[in-house]
């Protein structure tokens, strides 16, 4: 993400703190494709809701006690609602089926503040898009905000079957102006997106966006892996086939070691010993901890620390929000003591 802010900006923006919970309730189910629904969410009290910028998501609290993440893909400009679509998948973690099974409109049901870690960069001069099926969702909001900020961009858009394409009516007027471009695979990647044509050259000022099913995305990552750091920006909601990002990845690679996890307003102290994580501790005495993924890739755990030198073990964090937040889930600590906000 290209914005550099102050440590106090940073506590001040809402995107950059851990996430809080909202009541909720939903106002509309919509289906927008085969097996995609838009979900309509909107203040259980009536109230505005937190802003958010595109690319942000929120944490759904199911039935059941099941924790997901869906990007929203409504403007940025709204407060008076958030729009996820979601696919029903039938081979994913359960999520998507207890979201198009179970949720109905006028449910009350619990989400979080929303929190961005796909930011559209304020140094571009032109965008590139590569959304992968469901991948599209973040990516609506996103050509949203830079059609009104008058930016250049192209969206390569890969499905499989117009069937299957959610926001196809929207984005029409788009592929008729030449700034949007569909690819129907089938389901055979080999009559999809030529990813090395697509990205083999870089134009200075242009930066890439990208999120999908996780082969597209090592993919996508392979064939641009020769543009310029920091210029590729992506979105995984599984985990990468690609090793986890650290901020040393020596000490990451080097066996666990025991430290001290101490919660300072809670005013208690625990040992966390190699192979367990600050999640499975904490929980082990009794503390509340909302997780997803457990991966280190959905950032439902980021939590701010105020002392010690934590060991990031995530691949969402950037060096900016690292100097504030960690991932509980996979972290550990370099120091003998990391205290966090809890």
């Amino acid at each position: 993400m290209e914005a550099v802010l102050t440590r106090d900006e940073a506590v001040a923006r809402p995107e950059r703190a851990a996430p809080r919970k909202i009541e909720a309730r939903v106002k509309s189910i919509t289906s927008l494709a085969e097996d995609i629904n838009a979900f309509e969410f909107v203040s259980a009290d009536g109230s505005e809701l937190p802003s958010f910028t595109a690319g942000s998501h929120i944490d759904v609290h199911l039935p059941g006690g099941t924790i997901r993440q869906y990007s929203l893909c409504n403007p940025s400009t709204e407060r008076h609602r958030y729009v996820v679509a979601v696919l029903r998948d039938a081979n994913g973690r359960g999520g998507s089926i207890a979201m198009h099974d179970e949720l109905h409109a006028g449910q009350c049901v619990t989400i979080s503040t929303p929190r961005n870690h796909f930011e559209l960069s304020r140094d571009a001069e032109r965008h590139v898009f590569i959304a992968g099926g469901i991948g599209i969702t973040p990516i609506v909001a996103m050509i949203d905000d830079v059609q009104r900020r008058g930016e250049a961009f192209h969206l390569f858009y890969c499905a499989r079957t117009r069937q299957r394409t959610a926001f196809l009516d929207a984005l029409e007027p788009l592929v008729d102006a030449g700034d949007v471009s569909v690819h129907f695979d089938g389901g055979d990647p080999r009559n999809g997106l030529d990813l090395a044509e697509t990205l083999g050259h870089h134009t200075p000022g242009t930066h890439l966006y990208y999120c999908g099913p996780g082969g597209l995305m090592d993919a996508i990552e392979t064939a641009s892996a020769h543009w310029p750091e920091g210029t590729r920006h992506c979105e995984r909601f599984s985990a990468a086939g690609t090793p986890v990002r650290n901020d040393d990845d020596r000490a990451a690679q080097e066996p666990d070691a025991p430290f001290e996890v101490e919660l300072r307003r809670s005013r208690q102290t625990f040992a966390v010993q190699p192979g367990e994580s600050i999640v499975d501790v904490l929980r082990g005495h009794g503390v509340e901890v909302d997780t997803s993924c457990c991966e280190g890739y959905c950032g439902t755990c980021m939590t701010r620390y105020l002392e010690g030198e934590p060991l990031h073990r995530d691949s969402v964090l950037d060096a900016e929000d690292r100097e504030e937040f960690v991932m509980i889930c996979c972290a550990r600590s370099k120091s003998p003591t990391l205290v966090l906000d809890l």
